[in-house]
C-alpha cells in the first residue's frame, strides 16, 4: 500500500464522506472516489460501507487502521525531520569572488541566502587572491578560469558580457582612433585580459592613465572622467556616472565558474548556496 493511498483512506475514515476528505487533501472529489475503489479493488476488500449518512469503516477497514496510522506517524516524522535539517542549517560558509563579482553579482544571492537561513554566517572574500578550496581558505568559489585542482566540482555558471564605458558627460571617442582619450587598463603584471587587448586595438593613440587590479576602481576613475574603461557589464551599466558606449562590437566576453571541493558536495549550507547562485546567476 502506498503512502498516498493510505493519506486517502485515513482522511475518509475520518471525515466520512468522499467530499470531506477531498478537502482535505485538496484533491477532486472524483479522484478520492476513484482511488478509493482501486485501493479496494487491489487488496480485496471493502473497505467501507456505503450509507445514506456517509462511509462507515467495514471489519476489514478497521483492522488496518492502525497500521495506516503508523504509516502517516512515520510519514509526517520524515517530513519533520527533513524540514527541520532545513531550517536549522547553521556554521560559517566561506564565498570567495573577484571584487566586482561580490559587489554586483553575488548580492541577490547572498540576501536571499540570508533571509533563508539565518543561522549561517557568510565570510565574503574578494580580491585577486585564489584561495584555496582544498584547504578550506573558502568553501565555494568564482573564478573566471576554470579551476584545475583534480578533486574540484566546478560548473561554467555563466558568460559575463563585458561592454567600454566613459564618464557620464564625456563625449564618445572615435572609434578606431581615441585620439584625446585616455584609457583604463587592467594590472596584467598577473596575466593577460583578453579585454583590456581589445580596448587598446579600438583605440590605438589613446595612451594608457592607470593601470589597477580592481575593478571598482577602474570603475569609479571612469565615472570621475579620467578615461575610457572595460569594464563587466553589471558594473558598469548599474553606475549612474559611466555611460556605455555603442560601437561595432563587444569586448571578449569571459566565462564564470564556480567550484568548491568534492568533500563538501553533501553540506548541506553549501548546497543550498549552490541552488541559489544558480537561479539567480546561471544562464
Amino acid at each position: 500500500m502506498e503512502w498516498s493511498d493510505v493519506r486517502i483512506f485515513l482522511a475518509i475514515a475520518r471525515t466520512g464522506t468522499l467530499g470531506a476528505a477531498a478537502r482535505t487533501l485538496q484533491l477532486s472529489h472524483p479522484t478520492i472516489g476513484r482511488r478509493l475503489r482501486a485501493l479496494e479493488a487491489s487488496m480485496g476488500q471493502v473497505l467501507f460501507q456505503r450509507t445514506a449518512d456517509g462511509f462507515v469503516l467495514t471489519e476489514e477497514g478497521s483492522a488496518i487502521v492502525p497500521l495506516a496510522e503508523h504509516m502517516e506517524e512515520s510519514a509526517l516524522a520524515m517530513e519533520r525531520r527533513l524540514t527541520g535539517e532545513q531550517q536549522k542549517l547553521e556554521g560559517t560558509l566561506k564565498v570567495s569572488s573577484a571584487d566586482w563579482f561580490g559587489a554586483y553579482v553575488l548580492p541577490p544571492v547572498i540576501a536571499e541566502y540570508a533571509r533563508e537561513y539565518p543561522f549561517v554566517q557568510m565570510e565574503i572574500l574578494t580580491g585577486t587572491r585564489l584561495f584555496s578550496l582544498a584547504q578550506r581558505e573558502a568553501d565555494v568559489a568564482f573564478r573566471i578560469v576554470p579551476f584545475d585542482g583534480p578533486d574540484i566540482v566546478q560548473r561554467r555558471l555563466t558568460q559575463m558580457r563585458y561592454g567600454v564605458y566613459v564618464a557620464a558627460s564625456h563625449p564618445d571617442p572615435a572609434e578606431g582612433d581615441g585620439s584625446g582619450h585616455r584609457l583604463i587598463a587592467m594590472d596584467t603584471s598577473t596575466g593577460a585580459f583578453p579585454d583590456i587587448d581589445w580596448l587598446k586595438n579600438r583605440f590605438p593613440n589613446a595612451g594608457v592613465v592607470l593601470q589597477s587590479n580592481n575593478r571598482n576602481v577602474q570603475a569609479q576613475m571612469c565615472g570621475r572622467g579620467l578615461g575610457i574603461a572595460v569594464l563587466p557589464r553589471p558594473v558598469g551599466d548599474q553606475l549612474p556616472t559611466v555611460r556605455r558606449l555603442d560601437l561595432r562590437d563587444e569586448p571578449p566576453h569571459r566565462d564564470i565558474w564556480m567550484g568548491y571541493h568534492r568533500d563538501l558536495r553533501r553540506l548541506g549550507r553549501l548546497r543550498a548556496f549552490v541552488d541559489l547562485a544558480i537561479k539567480h546567476v546561471a544562464n
